[in-house]
C-alpha cells in the first residue's frame, strides 16, 4: 500500500443528507423499504482536493442504525478539521462503533490522498489493482416477472444472477427457482440469499432442493439462535459439507470474531460489504486474513449512492482475482447523487481518473 504523505490540514467538511427512492421495494426475509437514506460527506483540505464519501446506515447489513450514525457523522465532522489526512486516518479507530460513519470517513480521505498522488484508489490500494471487476445482477426476490428480469440481465451480459429467498413460502419459491434454473442458458449460475431465513433441517431440506440446479453459492441460510444472535459455526460445517460450492457469510460477518473463524472457516466465502466492516482498509484486512485460510471473497455494496458504489468497485478491483462481484445495485435507485459505474458485458471498469473518481451532480436530490 502507498504511503500516506503528510499533508496540509482538512478546511471545511460538507454534509449533504439524501432521500434516494428505489425503482421498486428492496425485500428480504427482514421485510421491505423503498428509500435509501444517508449522507453524502464532502472533505476540502487547504491545498485543493475535495475528497468524497458515503454513509448509508442500514442496521440488517450489520451498521449502526440512521440515528446513531446522524449523531456520530456530525461528530467525526467536526473532529477531522484540523487534521491532516494522514492524522485523520490514523485516529478512525475512534469510529469503530459506527461502520457507516468510519467508511464515509476513511473514503473521502482516502479520495484526497489518492489524488494527490494522481492516482486511482484501486491502485493507491494495490498497485497492481484490476482495471475492471466481474459482477453479478441482482434481481431481487422470485416472483412472476423474475424470468424476464434473468433474460433482460443475460443479454446485458451477467453470467451470475443474484436472487433473495426466504422471502415468499418455501415451495412456491423452490418451484420458481426451479423453473427459472430450466430456462437458464449454459454457463449462468445462481447466487442465492437467504437472509437468514431457516434453522438447520429446514436449510438441510432447501440444499437437498437445490442438487441439480446451477447454484453459484448460498449466502446466511441460517437464522440466529434466538435469544443468542451468534452463529453457529457447527451447523454452517454441517451445511457446507454437504454441497460442493461455497457458502458464504454476510450480514453475521461482524458477529464473528476474526481469529475463531479464520483459525477454523465453517463456510467458503466471506460477504465484504465496506459500510458495514468500516471502510476499505478494514475489508482489505479482512480479504488478507481469508485468503490465509483458503476462503473466497466477494465485495458487495448495501444498495448504496454512486459514491459508495465507486468505493466498493475501488475495493474489488484492489483485491483481485477473478470473484464475481456483487456491485451493480444502482438500477435500483430512481435518483443518485453521481454518475455510478457502467455495466458492460457484465463487468465494471475503474478507470482512471484519480481518486474515487467521483463527482456529485450539481444538483442533489432533496430530502
Amino acid at each position: 500500500m502507498t504511503p500516506i504523505d503528510a499533508g496540509v490540514a482538512v478546511r471545511h467538511v460538507r454534509l449533504v443528507p439524501y432521500r434516494l427512492p428505489l425503482r421498486r421495494p428492496w425485500i428480504t426475509r427482514a421485510g421491505g423499504w423503498s428509500v435509501r437514506q444517508g449522507w453524502l460527506l464532502g472533505i476540502e483540505t487547504a491545498d485543493g482536493p475535495t475528497g468524497y464519501g458515503d454513509c448509508a446506515p442500514l442496521p440488517e447489513a450489520g451498521t449502526e442504525p440512521l440515528g446513531v450514525a446522524e449523531a456520530r457523522l456530525n461528530d467525526a465532522a467536526a473532529w477531522v478539521v484540523g487534521l491532516t489526512p494522514e492524522q485523520a486516518l490514523d485516529g478512525l479507530d475512534a469510529w469503530r462503533d459506527a461502520p457507516a460513519v468510519r467508511c464515509a470517513v476513511e473514503c473521502a480521505l482516502l479520495d484526497v490522498v489518492a489524488q494527490r498522488e494522481g492516482t486511482s484508489l484501486a491502485r493507491w490500494l494495490a498497485p497492481g489493482a484490476a482495471p475492471r471487476v466481474a459482477v453479478n445482477a441482482v434481481l431481487g426476490s422470485l416472483d412472476d416477472d423474475t424470468e424476464s428480469r434473468a433474460r433482460a440481465a443475460i443479454g446485458r451480459g451477467f453470467r451470475v444472477l443474484k436472487l433473495k429467498l426466504g422471502v415468499a413460502p418455501l415451495d412456491i419459491e423452490l418451484k420458481r427457482l426451479g423453473a427459472l434454473s430450466a430456462a437458464l442458458p449454459e454457463g449462468v449460475g445462481l447466487r442465492l440469499d437467504a437472509n437468514g431465513s431457516w434453522d438447520e433441517a429446514e436449510a438441510r431440506a432447501v440444499l437437498s432442493s437445490l442438487r441439480g440446479l446451477p447454484v453459484e453459492s448460498l449466502e446466511e441460510p441460517l437464522a440466529a439462535p434466538d435469544p443468542d444472535p451468534d452463529p453457529d459455526p457447527g451447523a454452517l460445517s454441517r451445511l457446507q459439507a454437504l454441497v460442493p460450492w461455497p457458502i458464504a457469510l454476510d450480514e453475521s460477518l461482524i458477529c464473528w470474531p476474526i481469529d475463531d473463524l479464520i483459525a477454523d472457516p465453517p463456510v467458503r466465502r466471506l460477504v465484504l460489504k465496506p459500510m458495514a466492516l468500516g471502510g476499505a482498509l478494514p475489508a482489505m484486512g479482512w480479504a488478507r486474513r481469508a485468503q490465509q485460510a483458503g476462503l473466497s471473497t466477494v465485495v458487495t455494496t448495501t444498495v448504496d449512492s454512486a459514491a459508495g458504489v465507486r468505493l466498493a468497485l475501488h475495493l474489488a478491483a484492489a483485491l483481485g482475482g477473478d470473484a464475481v462481484h456483487g456491485l451493480a445495485t444502482s438500477d435500483w435507485l430512481g435518483e443518485d447523487l453521481g454518475d455510478a459505474p457502467s455495466v458492460v458485458a457484465g463487468e465494471m471498469a475503474v478507470g482512471e481518473a484519480p481518486g474515487l473518481g467521483f463527482s456529485p451532480y450539481a444538483s442533489l436530490p432533496a430530502t
